[in-house]
């Protein structure tokens, strides 16, 4: 029985094949014979890569709600705080004024 040597894929190699993929300006035969891949690896690749950027974008929108709820969050106690301060300096400056 012989052993077949499999060709292993660094991480830009295979994001340099799912970008070949997903632009569609190569066929699909024209990239497994360009790169050496099989067909379905490619196609793994090509969806991988799709599926990891709506990851990515909806992650990232995610990311810039929770900053603004923050910041939001902030404000309002920042805003409350002041107006308790503002509320004692004015009560401190009726009782010094009679």
């Amino acid at each position: 029985m012989s052993e077949k040597n499999r060709k292993v894929y660094s991480p830009s190699e295979k994001a340099q094949i799912a970008l070949e993929a997903l632009k569609g300006n190569m066929t699909l035969n024209e990239i497994t014979k360009k790169y050496g891949v099989h067909a379905t690896q490619a196609l793994r690749w090509k969806n991988q890569l799709k599926n990891g950027i709506l990851e990515f974008f909806s992650t990232a929108q995610k990311k810039r709600d929770e900053e603004k709820e923050n910041l939001i969050e902030d404000l309002y106690r920042k805003i409350g705080q002041l107006e308790v301060e503002r509320d004692w300096l004015k009560k401190k400056s009726e009782w010094f004024s009679h």
